[in-house]
């Protein structure tokens, strides 16, 4: 079972930037307020709305504090989960449609130990961040590779597989490293082999997946997943940006944040993102299924829990707990929604969990929505502890994939939203589960969900 304890850099509040000269300092905190490291940044032209993506760490800068030990994963289950229907329902919708893209995939070709080198540097020159595929894994038992930043601050471990072990993969990603450069390194603690053994033994790496830097995010295409029945660019910020860091709803509306730390930044095959959430008590996940629709990908996503800035406006970024996802449990295509669960739940019990309101939300009612919108830290569409004026229902009965499948609304939503909680300020339940951008951007509704997963919760 993995563990994953790291630091990320991160832009907390698009509009804190106009205006700033100079160098600017990321500072990262601990989860209880302590500096832990610091980024710097030169200073850039005022963003447009949701639009600041994680700054790339200087060279020679520590990307974060943190350690993990990952041994062996079990492998990954043969066979996907499967639609209502019993096969895939999103089979002709590609599941990367709907996925902010953050990233990009590089083929490299790199062996070490073993009569290879033990250590490799990969450095990608401003770079948000960098994560690593091996190929092969085959290592002598007490024997196990680190893959870390520059500094040795953020560290992850993999142990060789127990002697035998024919069950345990030999190939998998690694888990991210915040960034511009990933130190890898294969560490010695077993027997040694007769020469004509080593010729089978060693850690081949055959892909990175590499976060853009602020100049490609800035050339990507800002394609956002817009309703079926629409056509044409339409943006999911409905006018000005009026969503804010979740920490500025601390003191003003205290429930609502609280409520955002269910919530979770999914970095799924390395290079997209959705954001994801936990529903009910038990080891349970939610999002769309147009994020992912199956246990293979699950299996290779990264379930960021507390990815939030520490101040109003500010840049400073609690340390996020990242987990594994684990199994698909049920998915549709039609209700867009994918019902998953991670590994090492424990380490994200504390932040809580989200119900489903089983009632059909009614046409004016106030909402706010908790999101990573472009992959940033956590933000909240809504007023701030004030009507919160067009963040509502605008339609109860609006059509999604289905008839009368959603519920539309103006709150501020942007790539990278997909499969967020829409809540209800009246209950600080979820009337809906965000899909589509089109202004009135639309969720499926919570009723419709719960009658179909209620038995999975």
């Amino acid at each position: 079972m993995r563990r994953a304890v790291s630091i990320v850099a991160g832009a907390c509040s698009a509009l804190a930037l106009v205006g700033s000269a100079g160098a600017v300092a990321w500072t990262q905190l601990m989860e209880e307020g302590r500096k832990v490291g610091t980024w710097h940044e030169p200073a850039i032209a005022a963003p447009t709305p949701v639009a600041v993506q994680q700054p790339a760490a200087a060279s020679g800068t520590a990307a974060g504090t943190g350690t993990a030990e990952a041994g062996p994963r079990k492998a990954a289950p043969a066979a996907s989960a499967k639609g209502e229907s019993g096969v895939h329902e999103s089979a002709t919708q590609p599941a990367e449609d709907g996925r902010q893209k953050v990233g990009t995939l590089l083929n490299v070709d790199k062996l070490l130990g073993y009569g290879a080198p033990k250590r490799e540097v990969l450095r990608y020159p401003g770079a948000s961040y960098v994560k690593v595929h091996f190929s092969r894994l085959t290592m002598l038992p007490g024997d196990y590779v680190t893959v870390a930043d520059a500094a040795g601050k953020e560290s992850y471990r993999y142990d060789a597989p127990k002697l035998l072990d024919t069950a345990a993969p030999t190939a998998r990603w690694a888990m991210s490293i915040t960034g511009d450069t990933a130190v890898l390194e294969v560490h010695r603690g077993g027997g040694n082999l007769v020469s004509s053994v080593l010729g089978s033994l060693g850690v081949r790496v055959d892909q990175v997946a590499k976060g853009f830097t602020r100049k490609e995010q800035e050339a990507a295409p800002e394609e956002q997943l817009r309703n079926p029945n629409r056509t044409g660019r339409e943006e999911s910020v409905c006018g000005n940006d009026e969503s804010r860091d979740a920490v500025c709803y601390r003191s003003v509306d205290p429930v609502a944040y609280t409520r955002s730390k269910s919530i979770a930044r999914l970095l799924i095959n390395g290079t997209e993102l959705c954001t994801g959430w936990r529903i009910g008590a038990k080891n349970r996940m939610l999002t769309n299924n147009h994020c992912f629709d199956n246990s293979d990908d699950a299996y290779e996503t990264e379930v960021w829990f507390n990815y939030q800035c520490a101040k109003c406006g500010g840049y400073d970024v609690f340390r996020p707990t990242k987990v594994w996802g684990g199994k698909v449990v049920a998915t549709n295509h039609v209700y867009d929604y994918t019902l998953f669960t991670v590994e090492n739940f424990g380490a994200v019990q504390k932040f809580g969990y989200l119900t489903l309101d089983t009632a059909r939300p009614v046409r004016g009612q106030e909402l706010y929505v908790p999101q990573h919108p472009a992959g940033e830290p956590t933000r909240i569409a809504g007023r701030l502890g004030e009507k919160a004026g067009t963040c509502a229902v605008a339609d109860n009965a609006f059509d999604g994939y289905a008839r009368d499948s959603d519920v539309s609304y103006y709150c501020d939503t942007e790539g990278g939203s997909s499969g967020s909680p829409v809540l209800s300020r009246k209950t600080d339940k979820v009337v809906a589960l965000h899909h589509f951008g089109g202004c009135p951007n639309s969720g499926v509704r919570a009723d419709l969900l719960y009658a179909r997963i209620k038995n999975n919760l």
